[in-house]
C-alpha cells in the first residue's frame, strides 16, 4: 500500500497501526459480520432493564466516536446508522492480549464489531458489557475533534461522507429526501400515472428556458446535450397513448450557483391528459399538503422565520392581480411610456428590453411581487411570450393557461395546459430560436422531431414539474439547496496535475 501521496489524506501513526496488526496476523479488513441487531434494535428491546446484565448476547457492528482509557476499563461510544451506545470494555473479560491489541491499536473512526450483554450503568445509561471484539475497519484518517465537530461548511459540502458522520442533522436531512421521493413516487402510482425513463443525452434541448451543458459522443461524431427537462419526452408518451406519466428526473442548466440554485437537480414531472391547469393545480396542491403532514405530522412547517400553513385551498391569483395588490401597478391598463418611467424610478433591471405590457407585467412580478409571497401561493396566467409549450388562454389575449408555485419567495412548482397545436409549437419554437441566435443562451431549439409527435395529435394534457430539492428545503428547514443535495457542484479545490485527465 502506498502511504505517502499528496492527494490522499493518510494518517502515519494509523498507518503504522495498521502495519502493526497485518505483522500480528489480524486483518484491518475483514469480509463482514453477522451481527444480531442494531442500536436502536437494542434500545427498544432493553428499555426498562437495570443494572444487572441481559442474559442474552447482542452482537453490534458501528464506528468508535469516542474512546476513553481507565486502565483496566475503556469506555467507548460506538454508532451505526439507527443511533449511538456506550461500550463497556473491560480487560478481564477480552483478556490481556486482546484488551492491550484494542487499546494500542483501535481509535475512533475505526470500525468495530462487538458482542455483549446489555445493561445499564450506575449512572442509568444503557450500555453493552463487551464480552468480545473484532476490528471491521481501520480508518487512516482522523475524525474531527470531538467537543466541536465539523464545522467548515465548505469541507462538509466537497466531503459530504464525512459531514454525514458527524452530523446526525446531515444523515436526517437525506433520510428526509428518500421519504420525500418515495411519497411522490406512491402518491402518483396512487392514481395510476405511470412512472418512465427518458433519456439524459438529448441531441435537441428542450422543455424549459437555460443554457444547457454541451458534449461530444465520438462514436456517432455529434454533439449532445445533457438535459434541462424531460418535458418534450414525457408528452412524446402521451402521444404514444400513455394517458398518465411521470419521471423524477435528474436536469443539468448550465446557470449560477446561488442557494437555491444547483446546476445538476432533481424534479418531478407529471403529465395527464383530459386536464387543464385547473386539475395540475390541484394535483400539486394535494401532493404537496399530503406530502408535508405525511412528513411532518401537520399541516404547518415553521420555515426560515415565518410560519408556513400547507393545509387546502391554497391562494391562487394572477400574475396581474398579484403585480396590483403587492406593488399598487396596474400594468395592463398603463402605456409603455408610464410603464418605462415606473422601471426607471424603482431601477427595475433589464427594463429598458421590454417591448410591450406582458413583457414589463413579467419583469415586475419578479421585482416587486415573488420576494413577499410566502405562503403557499399559485400565481397564473402568465405572457405568451415566455410561456413557449404552454396552450393560450381561452379567454385573455396574449397570455397561455400557466402557473407557478411559490412558498417562501421560492418557485417551487411550474405547469400548464400543455400547448398541442403543432403549427402553434411550430412558431413559437421558432421564434425561441431566433432569440437564441441573436445571442439569448437560454432561448430553446428547435425540436422538430416533438413537433412531428404533435402533428399525430396530442389529446388536451395538463402538466407540472415540481422541484423535488426546495421541497426538501422546506421539510428540512434548510435555507440553502446545498445542504439536501448530497455531492451539491463546487470550483475544484486543487487543479489536477498535468498528466491527469
Amino acid at each position: 500500500m502506498t502511504e505517502q501521496n499528496e492527494n490522499v489524506a493518510f494518517d502515519p501513526i494509523r498507518c503504522e497501526k495498521a502495519n502493526t496488526l497485518i505483522q500480528q496476523g489480524v486483518s484491518c479488513y475483514p469480509h463482514g459480520f453477522e451481527r444480531t441487531t442494531t442500536v436502536s434494535g437494542v434500545r427498544e428491546r432493553y428499555e426498562s432493564i437495570g443494572h444487572d446484565p441481559a442474559t442474552e448476547q447482542s452482537a453490534l457492528a458501528g464506528r468508535l466516536y469516542t474512546v476513553r482509557n481507565h486502565g483496566k476499563t475503556v469506555f467507548a461510544d460506538l454508532g451505526d446508522e439507527t443511533g449511538r451506545i456506550q461500550l463497556y470494555i473491560r480487560k478481564n473479560d477480552l483478556g490481556d492480549e486482546a484488551f492491550s491489541r484494542f487499546v494500542e491499536l483501535v481509535d475512533r473512526g475505526d470500525i468495530v464489531g462487538v458482542s455483549g450483554r446489555p445493561f445499564r450503568t450506575r449512572v442509568g445509561e444503557l450500555s453493552l458489557w463487551v464480552d468480545d471484539l473484532c476490528l471491521l475497519c481501520k480508518a487512516l484518517s482522523d475524525l474531527p475533534e470531538k467537543f466541536h465537530g465539523l464545522k467548515d461548511t465548505e469541507k462538509r459540502y466537497r466531503q459530504r461522507y464525512l459531514d454525514l458522520v458527524m452530523n446526525e442533522r446531515a444523515r436526517e436531512t437525506f433520510r428526509v429526501r428518500s421519504r420525500v421521493i418515495s411519497f411522490i413516487r406512491s402518491f402518483l402510482a396512487d392514481r395510476e400515472f405511470l412512472e418512465f425513463e427518458t433519456p439524459t443525452l438529448q441531441p435537441v434541448y428542450g422543455g424549459a428556458n437555460a443554457r444547457p451543458f454541451t458534449t461530444h459522443h465520438h462514436f456517432l461524431d455529434q454533439t449532445l446535450y445533457l438535459r434541462i427537462a424531460p418535458e418534450l419526452y414525457l408528452k412524446r408518451l402521451v402521444v404514444g397513448g400513455f394517458e398518465r406519466v411521470f419521471e423524477i428526473s435528474k436536469n443539468f442548466r448550465n446557470e449560477d450557483i446561488d442557494s437555491s440554485h444547483n446546476p445538476e437537480f432533481t424534479m418531478v414531472e407529471a403529465y395527464e391528459a383530459y386536464r387543464d391547469y385547473h386539475q395540475m393545480m390541484d394535483l400539486t396542491e394535494g401532493l404537496i399538503s399530503g406530502l408535508v403532514e405525511q412528513i411532518a405530522g401537520t399541516t404547518t412547517l415553521e420555515y426560515d422565520g415565518q410560519t408556513l400553513d400547507f393545509s387546502r385551498p391554497w391562494r391562487r391569483m394572477t400574475m396581474a392581480d398579484a403585480v396590483q395588490e403587492y406593488a399598487g401597478i396596474d400594468v395592463l391598463s398603463l402605456d409603455l411610456e408610464e410603464l418605462g418611467r415606473i422601471a426607471a424610478e424603482h431601477r427595475v433591471p433589464d427594463w429598458s428590453a421590454a417591448k410591450n405590457q406582458r413583457e414589463f407585467l413579467v419583469l415586475f412580478f419578479e421585482f416587486f411581487v415573488e420576494d413577499r409571497l410566502v405562503q403557499p401561493t399559485f400565481i397564473h396566467d402568465f405572457p405568451v411570450e415566455n410561456s413557449p409549450l404552454a396552450k393560450r388562454h381561452r379567454e385573455k389575449e396574449g397570455f397561455t393557461e400557466r402557473f407557478e408555485l411559490f412558498i417562501n419567495g421560492m418557485e417551487l412548482a411550474n405547469g400548464f395546459s400543455e400547448l398541442n397545436d403543432p403549427r402553434d409549437q411550430l412558431e413559437r419554437l421558432l421564434a425561441q430560436d431566433r432569440r437564441r441566435l441573436e445571442g439569448d443562451a437560454e432561448a430553446q431549439m428547435i425540436d422538430y422531431d416533438f413537433v412531428n409527435a404533435l402533428a399525430l395529435g396530442m389529446p388536451p394534457t395538463g402538466g407540472v414539474g415540481i422541484g423535488i430539492d426546495r421541497l426538501v428545503m422546506l421539510l428540512s428547514g434548510h435555507t440553502s439547496i446545498k445542504e439536501v443535495i448530497l455531492f451539491p457542484q463546487m470550483k475544484t479545490a486543487k487543479e489536477p496535475a498535468p498528466d491527469q485527465e
